[in-house]
């Protein structure tokens, strides 16, 4: 029966935010297209400076050790992971 509760609440508390997005809504109506606008070019940004970081880093390691392109590939990644888990979070708070 827990269980069952646990997800009332759950489904209460998801009922009573979508309702209050949608009283925002009403009340300050759309975004403006240069906000939406600002925020892509944010987001993108976001994502794309970790990875320049990790290319850099990754060439450097990579004709420090001599290792090919082992730490370039490996740091592209990452950068991009946690550029991702930015963008995400930016895209979290601004709702």
């Amino acid at each position: 029966m827990a269980e069952g509760d646990d997800q009332h609440n759950e489904m209460e508390r998801a009922a009573r935010l979508h309702q209050q997005r949608r009283d925002e809504w009403r009340r300050t109506g759309e975004r403006p297209v240069w906000r939406n606008l600002t925020m892509v070019g944010a987001i993108g940004w976001l994502i794309v400076i970790p990875m320049l970081i990790g290319t850099l880093a990754g060439r450097w390691l990579d004709a420090h050790f001599g290792t090919g392109i082992f730490w370039s590939g490996a740091l592209i990644m990452l950068g991009a992971v946690f550029g991702g888990y930015l963008a995400w979070q930016r895209i979290r708070d601004e709702r």
